[in-house]
């Protein structure tokens, strides 16, 4: 089980190595394309398309397979460990290839959670020095409503100077009709 485990987490920096050396070039898939495809299925020269970055899952998980198993046959020949005739060699290499391909979707979330915080970080300081101004101007706002409360109620007060004529407490009005 301890081998599983460390395939799987060499398998996940595997992965994030992979995904990261192709999101800065992606030189090897051109190469592969221009050997496969015709002058006019060949990728355009801006397309950042690789054997993993910008890919969907089904050919990630094909190059990704490929690539392990190359790594595990170039194991299996030239050590003498036994990758396909165990159990265990089988299960490293199945915890391998798992950890490789979350490795690469883990290393995109990282990558597209940078990008957007570099691009949201001067909105960001925009929004929060709004916020502040909207903040500073509700204060204000309730200060001034408190003021022209108070001079209202001190125009009522001018307005009427003398006070109502007591009137009964509400227990003296109820024993008045007798509910009490």
């Amino acid at each position: 089980m301890a081998i599983d485990i460390i395939a799987f987490i060499v398998g996940i920096l595997l992965g994030v190595f992979i995904y990261w050396r192709e999101s800065n070039s992606n030189g090897v898939y051109r190469f592969v394309n221009k050997i496969m495809n015709s002058k006019e299925l060949q990728m355009s020269p801006d397309n950042p398309k690789g054997f993993i970055f910008k890919q969907t899952f089904l050919p990630r998980l094909i190059f990704v397979v490929f690539l392990v198993l190359v790594l595990a046959l170039i194991a299996e020949f030239l050590t003498p460990l036994t990758v396909f005739s165990s159990y265990n060699g089988i299960s490293a290499f199945a915890s391998f290839a798992t950890g490789t391909l979350l490795g690469t979707y883990l290393a995109n979330f990282v990558i597209k959670t940078t990008e957007v915080v570099e691009e949201k970080s001067d909105s960001l300081s925009d929004f929060v020095d709004e916020a502040m101004e909207k903040g500073k101007d509700l204060i204000e706002d309730l200060k001034n409503k408190d003021n022209k409360a108070v001079e209202e109620a001190k125009k009522e007060i001018a307005k009427d100077p003398e006070p109502k004529a007591e009137q009964k407490s509400a227990r003296d009005r109820l024993k008045d009709k007798g509910l009490m």
